[in-house]
């Protein structure tokens, strides 16, 4: 069995109950990883709010305080904001290469899964994200060579899918030629964020099936619609061709993950 932890959302810069010295919803995210005995921590961008240093510091000592090896994918919040124009045109995600990754397109082999990430924040772009040929070249090739059987996971912070269960939200540009190479690939589970809402769909389309797993935001205080105040994370079990995705929810009182769903499909 393969134990994924997937988180997404992190924001640091605007942490809930940030301003409540008794929580500290971070390392209750941190223990509650720890304590899963997970392969692998799965990070699906927007570490930052604003793209600060000492944010990006942060998320790092955050990154290095889990067990398990982590993924980590930049999101649009990953990028220098606006009134930092040249850097956010021609050197984005110059501090994020730094401080956490020089591999903004990672792959990480399993026992029983390969684990691809793709970037899709770039500076050109403000919230949808864009794909590009790096990308998509990045799909085409991460799993090539995997054996029959192995689960194909992709990550990335945007959606190249659109979920019906949402109704109308964020699309990726490039969108339609990374869900061709999707199918291409047999990639049976993609791993997002951005929505800040948490909601899983099985995808049927040209005689393919894949998993969306939309990851809320798991620290932040940014939760949108009915999650406004809600902070989530995906615990993933992949034994076979059988996903469990546990949903885990953070209770203030308790000052811990509780499991909040679980919902189970046949990949």
């Amino acid at each position: 069995m393969t134990r994924i932890a997937h988180i997404s959302d992190i924001h640091f810069g605007r942490i809930a109950y940030a301003n409540d010295a008794q929580i500290d919803i971070v390392q209750a995210l941190i223990d509650d990883i720890n304590a899963a005995s997970v392969d692998l921590v799965v990070v699906s961008g927007d570490l930052t709010q604003r793209a600060f240093g000492h944010q990006f510091r942060a998320a790092r000592r955050m990154l290095d305080a889990f067990d398990a090896p982590t993924l980590v994918v930049p999101g649009n919040h990953d990028v220098f904001p606006w009134w930092r124009l040249l850097s956010r045109l021609f050197d984005p995600l110059r501090r994020y290469r730094k401080l956490i990754s020089s591999d903004l397109n990672p792959r990480v082999e399993l026992k029983d899964a390969v684990v691809v990430g793709i970037n899709s924040a770039h500076g050109w772009t403000v919230q949808g994200g864009r794909i590009t040929a790096s990308e998509l070249d990045q799909i085409r090739h991460g799993f090539e060579g995997t054996a029959s059987g192995t689960a194909r996971i992709l990550v990335v912070h945007h959606h190249i899918t659109k979920l019906t269960g949402l109704g109308d939200h964020d699309m990726v540009k490039g969108a339609e030629q990374a869900r061709a190479l999707v199918c291409e690939a047999n990639v049976g589970l993609i791993l997002s964020g951005h929505l800040h809402i948490d909601h899983v769909e099985m995808i049927e389309a040209e005689g393919n099936r894949y998993i969306v797993a939309s990851c809320g935001t798991s620290t932040s205080s940014r939760g949108r619609g009915k999650e406004g105040s809600v902070n989530l994370y995906n615990l993933i079990s992949i034994e076979g061709s059988a996903v469990d995705i546990e949903t885990k929810r953070f209770n203030s009182a308790e000052q811990l993950y509780a499991t909040q769903s679980q919902q189970s499909f046949v990949r």
